[in-house]
């Protein structure tokens, strides 16, 4: 444990004597790259941990053999799910017009189907997290851009 704290401390220091907008377009590239792997799951109808979105509740208006959208087709989208970087961090989130959506899709909160209409308890679905893969993609970023 103790060689771990060395060597984040080291690597630490080798990013902040990266000059400022190496440092920015080094964050911005990892801030992109991890919104690639959310879309990907988000996608594949996945939690970060790798298990599967509990399905829709079935209805009686579903029908046998219907195609339905995928869940959050719109919500992955760049347009809604931004990364953005500045010289010191780099976050992935949605944007404001969604963030209600998407909190109560992650968290599994109740809320209304559509305004004025019947409360529901949407089941957790975890939209964005950490999972092995972003952490092999920041440390494959920190390193080619130390390598430089």
């Amino acid at each position: 444990m103790a060689e771990l704290s060395e060597v984040d401390a080291w690597l630490s220091a080798l990013v902040e004597n990266l000059q400022p907008t190496a440092r920015k377009k080094m964050l911005r590239e990892l801030a992109q790259e991890v919104r690639r792997n959310q879309q990907a799951n988000i996608r594949l109808q996945r939690d970060p941990d790798g298990q599967a979105f509990s399905p829709r509740k079935v209805t009686a208006r579903s029908k046998k053999g219907r195609i339905k959208r995928q869940m959050f087709s719109k919500l992955r989208r760049a347009k809604y799910l931004k990364a953005t970087a500045d010289t010191s961090t780099a976050t992935v989130g949605f944007i404001s017009q969604v963030q209600h959506t998407a909190r109560v899709h992650h968290y599994g909160l109740r809320d209304r189907v559509r305004r004025n209409g019947p409360m529901a308890q949407y089941p957790a679905r975890r939209l964005l997290g950490v999972n092995d893969s972003v952490e092999t993609l920041t440390k494959d970023t920190l390193i080619r851009f130390l390598s430089r």
